[in-house]
């Protein structure tokens, strides 16, 4: 399970080919899917495009696995549960934190949503759990700390959100079983899925990984939902990438999706397939939401921009890919607090599922303003004050992208989506955030420029809050080490 998204998780965020993690891809929206259920289900199933061979081929997988495991892995599953109920101080001891942490606050304003965030612990479950509890609202995350990069920058999102009331539960959301006790513990409104495994290089590697985290743990997360009384609104993190292959720009959610670039894209896709099918025989309120690169302060190291900065700052050369006839890679770079504010929107305006046909939606989340890989690079060296050590490279063939450019008018006009932060003043908020956590001193780098960096409410408070939580973290470490008489 990834946080960042992550959406998801991750975000869900994109890399260049320069680091291990995924690119954002584009190939046209297939948001038609919540048009006529009929003309979707004849697009989506009846087509014998290489994308929905991929999509029922992943389909078909997660039910031979779902399958497989409820046969053959209940002492597992026990083993998993009595490892969370040990963690969490005991069986009731655990499901009483679930309840208190799920109960929304009764202060003026509060919206009273209560709602599970997977991914918790990852770079937009992080954000988006604090900023809803900041809000006032119930939350509880799920996370299963994997190691696909750094678990210790994890495990820092995760003592943050611990400290401000928001109670993780450590587990893979492909349990049944850990499921069945988070709904069984707390009467959730809405989940908000950002759980997934990202990662275009990583896929050739592992594709089990990819059909167990983003298609077997969505359809263990939809039958939880469908067996939940209430019934939950779910919003989950899809991603552009399922555009692939898509010329036509800027990328909107009617464009067709029929042309992944990477397994990642194909299993995004089979969840926008899947999801749809719930909702339409069992009546699940589902929103689906395309991240395109998303960057910010608490994000992953994985992403270019983050590899970038590491990388500079260390002297080492970064490596800047080239599409083809060496026009430059460029991306929709979309500032983390502006996709947390598109997530608490689409949580607000979700209305919980009824028998039957329910409420079906898909929306680009992204900043509409592509930036090259070169303009990037520029903009981090301004902040860092130091020149990076450019090699310039072709991109190779992995399922990488040139290009993204999102559409939001329909975001705009449903959920009054309107990203306010640009890259130049994003990326001045990460590299004040990189600096402090990592511990270099201010001289290390060039006073950035002036000017005031857009923002505003809870989501914008969010980098604010955990920047300074660390800094806190940190003096108090020092200052524990200094009563111990250590170095």
């Amino acid at each position: 399970m990834r946080c960042g998204g992550d959406v998801d998780v991750d975000g869900d965020g994109d890399v260049f080919p320069s680091t291990p993690g995924k690119l954002k891809t584009w190939s046209g929206g297939s948001s038609a899917i919540s048009r006529h259920h009929v003309g979707v289900v004849h697009r989506c199933f009846a087509s014998t495009s290489t994308l929905f061979l991929w999509a029922l081929l992943l389909v078909a997988l997660t039910a031979s696995y779902l399958s497989f495991a409820g046969l053959v892995d209940t002492s597992s599953r026990y083993l998993l549960l009595s490892a969370s109920r040990a963690r969490g101080g005991g069986g009731g001891g655990w499901e009483r934190r679930v309840g208190e942490s799920a109960r929304p606050g009764a202060h003026r304003g509060a919206r009273g949503l209560s709602v599970l965030v997977t991914g918790a612990a990852g770079f937009v479950g992080s954000h988006a759990a604090l900023a809803l509890r900041r809000r006032g609202d119930g939350v509880v995350g799920v996370d299963n700390f994997n190691a696909y990069y750094d678990p210790s920058l994890k495990r820092a999102r995760g003592a943050l959100l611990a400290s401000h009331g928001v109670f993780v539960a450590e587990g893979d959301v492909a349990d049944p079983g850990l499921l069945a006790r988070l709904f069984g513990a707390a009467p959730f409104t809405h989940v908000l899925h950002l759980a997934a495994q990202a990662g275009v290089r990583y896929a050739m590697e592992n594709p089990s990984s990819y059909v167990h985290s983003n298609v077997a743990a969505l359809v263990a997360l939809l039958e939880a939902c469908r067996g939940a009384e209430p019934r939950p609104a779910l919003v989950w993190a899809s991603s552009s990438s399922v555009y692939g292959l898509n010329e036509k720009v800027p990328f909107a959610e009617s464009d067709p999706t029929d042309r992944p670039a990477s397994l990642y894209a194909a299993t995004k896709k089979a969840g926008e397939a899947i999801t749809h099918a719930y909702s339409h025989i069992y009546g699940i309120s589902v929103t689906g939401l395309r991240f395109f690169t998303v960057y910010g302060p608490w994000g992953r190291p994985d992403m270019a921009y983050f590899a970038f900065t590491r990388n500079i700052l260390q002297g080492k050369p970064i490596t800047v890919y080239r599409g083809r006839g060496g026009v430059d890679l460029a991306r929709d770079f979309t500032y983390i607090d502006d996709v947390v504010r598109g997530c608490l929107a689409a949580l607000d305006t979700a209305r919980r599922g009824e028998r039957g046909p329910a409420q079906y939606r898909i929306y680009n989340l992204g900043n509409t303003a592509p930036v090259t890989v070169p303009r990037l690079v520029y903009l981090l060296e301004k902040h860092l004050g130091v020149r990076a050590r450019r090699r310039v490279v072709d991109m190779p063939g992995n399922g990488d992208v040139p290009f993204t450019h999102a559409d939001v008018a329909r975001a705009r006009a449903d959920l009054g989506y309107r990203p306010r932060t640009n890259l130049d003043a994003g990326l001045k908020k990460f590299v004040k955030w990189y600096l402090s956590y990592y511990g270099y001193s201010s001289s290390s780098s060039s006073s950035s420029s002036g000017g005031r960096v857009v923002g505003g409410g809870a989501a914008a408070a969010t980098t604010t809050t955990m920047t300074t939580t660390k800094n806190k973290q940190q003096q108090q470490q020092q200052q524990q080490k200094q009563n111990r008489g250590l170095r």
